[in-house]
């Protein structure tokens, strides 16, 4: 990048805050109490992230009367829940190429648990009026390189044959960019209903008041130190109290679970966006995308971009930053060498928009594991159930994990307990110094098959033929 180009990039950096752009928003809500004392319930759920809400919300959906307690470390959405894209997929495999590769055979019971799952998170935005800015606008998988094309009609032509490809539309180059111009589009996958968009924020705080509102007792600033059985069920630990409960529900994700045996098969990698100003009625103009769909491009280091209800441009992705040893600390969350390098990307996709400005540039850590979709399991003897490894597609997807989650608690087999998805774990990772040269190899080899024409290495063949890999 010659530096007169760095020089105009980054000058559209020069107001931007380093906060996530949705937990700036004024309708954030005050946080709960923190727990002091005892306290003693039937399921308690640690973690206020989507993946605790949606299991204490559909808890007491299923059993009204059931007595339920969360807690979570800081406040609710204040992590990834509350810095993501805000797409919500239906996809519960971490998409379907991804899907197919590893379970071939369940694809189709996947798929429809999957469209299923949106349907009914769809249904509960309107439930219990969770006011997130939903609107299932769909996603464009767009190619940026003519081999990506050629791709993307290979894949589209693949899974019209095993019958997939319902609610999908392949656009050529004119096709695509009518949706949305840019120079750089060559080709596009358009998943019409399979993807909404939403404000993540806000989709945390509403579902916290909606847990709230049908009885579940929420802590905040409430961190979980320690697990351990008592009497017939478990106790957790906390700064100022305890709490009793018969079943335990584990929706921490990134940070280290509580059933220490779990925390190898997750690593946290540091994902970064940009937000622009509201554009004008002109700038909208000049680049269409009047239907707002999601939009993603098909390179291994991928970005995805969005508009937000005041039509500002989420734009994010590319970097997946892995630091030694998996830690996980606040300075990480900025990173001003990727921000440039997401402005700079940002115009060449859209050249039109030069002199637009942006507001924030964050990150924050996703959990991801070695097969790149969630992986579920108990431990005490069926009293403790836990849900991990999203790998970044969690909006959705977390709320199918919370109703694996209670099925496991129930002891009973279930259409979603029977699924190989969710009775096989992926590998866990090695340990240091082998995980971090692991990744990074594999990091420089996307990169490379990226500006080759997507010609795989023998390191990602390798990768391919054992299932593992790590994406970007």
């Amino acid at each position: 990048m010659a530096p007169s180009a760095m020089t105009r990039w980054t000058k559209s950096l020069s107001d931007a805050q380093p906060v996530p752009y949705w937990l700036e928003d004024p309708g954030k809500p005050h946080p709960e109490p923190a727990l002091t004392g005892t306290e003693t319930c039937d399921l308690l759920v640690v973690g206020g992230g989507y993946s605790g809400l949606w299991t204490a919300l559909v808890a007491k959906e299923r059993e009204p009367g059931r007595d339920v307690v969360l807690l979570e470390g800081r406040e609710v959405g204040w992590a990834a829940s509350g810095r993501n894209g805000g797409f919500c997929a239906a996809s519960i495999t971490h998409g379907l190429a991804n899907g197919l590769a590893r379970w071939p055979d369940e694809i189709h019971k996947l798929q429809e648990l999957g469209d299923r799952n949106l349907d009914e998170i769809e249904a509960a935005v309107a439930r219990h009026d969770l006011d997130c800015d939903f609107e299932r606008t769909g996603e464009i998988d767009v190619a940026t390189e003519t081999y990506q094309a050629w791709e993307l009609r290979d894949w589209y032509e693949e899974i019209e044959r095993k019958g997939l490809a319902d609610g999908i539309e392949f656009l050529d180059a004119d096709a695509v960019r009518d949706q949305v111009a840019s120079p750089t589009f060559e080709a596009g996958l358009h998943d019409r209903r399979g993807v909404a968009m939403l404000h993540p924020a806000k989709l945390a705080w509403n579902l916290k008041r909606a847990c709230v509102r049908l009885g579940v007792r929420v802590y905040e600033h409430t961190p979980a130190l320690t697990l351990k059985p008592y009497g017939a069920g478990m106790a957790v630990r906390t700064p100022y109290g305890s709490v009793r409960a018969r079943h335990i529900a584990l929706g921490t994700n990134i940070f280290p679970s509580l059933v220490k045996r779990v925390r190898a098969y997750t690593v946290p990698v540091y994902d970064y966006a940009l937000m622009t100003e509201p554009l004008t009625a002109e700038q909208l103009d000049s680049i269409g995308w009047k239907n707002r769909q999601g939009l993603g491009d098909s390179a291994n280091q991928f970005h995805y971009f969005r508009l937000s209800a005041d039509n500002r441009i989420l734009w994010g992705g590319y970097d997946a930053i892995y630091q030694y040893g998996g830690r996980l600390r606040a300075e990480y969350d900025d990173r001003p060498e990727t921000y440039a390098k997401l402005a700079g990307h940002f115009f060449t996709c859209f050249p039109q928009l030069e002199g637009v400005r942006f507001t924030n540039a964050w990150g924050g850590a996703i959990d991801t594991c070695s097969r790149f979709s969630a992986f579920f399991g108990t431990a005490h003897q069926g009293k403790v159930a836990y849900a991990a490894g999203y790998t970044g597609l969690g909006v959705g997807a977390t709320r199918f994990g919370a109703e694996v989650m209670l099925d496991l608690l129930s002891g009973e087999r279930t259409e979603l307990t029977e699924l190989e998805m969710v009775r096989k774990k992926p590998l866990p990772f090695p340990p240091e110094p082998f995980a971090w040269t692991g990744i990074a190899l594999t990091k420089w080899s996307l990169a490379r098959a990226d500006s080759h024409g997507g010609r795989r290495n023998l390191w990602l063949k390798a990768m391919d033929r054992m299932g593992l890999g790590f994406d970007s």
